[in-house]
């Protein structure tokens, strides 16, 4: 399994880079699954459900499953902040790509979104793990780098890039 992850301020188009590029990818012949950071109280189920009303009743987890998918809710008794490397052992083990949004201080290799229009500060001139750029302002970049920098609105290109360098990306549970 080969694991990247994209990291960039709020609105800098991680979301829509990770929207193409699992068709570009899946072009290729790859599997491909994400590994998303949400914040606090976030729901993926909906009041009056029997999913949802049997995690209110008190249910430790939930599973429910057809034989299209599957889906599990687990609650904690207590807040727990999970490292990207705990949810990344959760998933599929035949999976090809693992695209990974959020965790900008995860130890991962991460290809940063960037765009001037925003304002923000860019991160990769702070961190080593930040491996390539994908800007649609590459002329406003803050600092000079050697790292790739990819055109943001290309995904096709980003996502050969990523193939061409998969070996970089090989991920092993075991360093971690």
């Amino acid at each position: 399994m080969k694991v990247v992850g994209f990291s960039g301020f709020s609105g800098a188009g991680k979301t829509h880079l990770v929207e193409r590029l699992i068709p570009a990818l899946k072009l290729r012949g790859l599997r491909v699954s994400v590994v998303k950071h949400a914040h606090h109280d976030f729901d993926i189920d909906h009041p009056g459900k029997d999913t949802w009303r049997h995690r209110e009743a008190g249910a430790l987890e939930v599973i429910v499953a057809s034989d299209r998918r599957l889906a599990l809710m687990r609650e904690f008794e207590q807040p727990a902040k999970l490292t990207v490397h705990q949810l990344l052992a959760e998933l599929y083990d035949g999976v090809d790509w693992v695209l990974v949004e959020g965790f900008k201080g995860s130890n991962l290799l991460k290809m940063e979104v960037w765009r001037g229009a925003a304002g923000k500060p860019a991160r990769y001139p702070d961190d080593d793990f930040i491996v390539a750029i994908a800007t649609d302002s590459p002329d406003q970049l803050p600092q000079a780098t050697l790292r790739p920098v990819l055109d943001l609105n290309q995904a096709d290109e980003i996502a050969q890039w990523l193939v061409d360098n998969g070996h970089r990306f090989d991920y092993d549970a075991d360093r971690y």
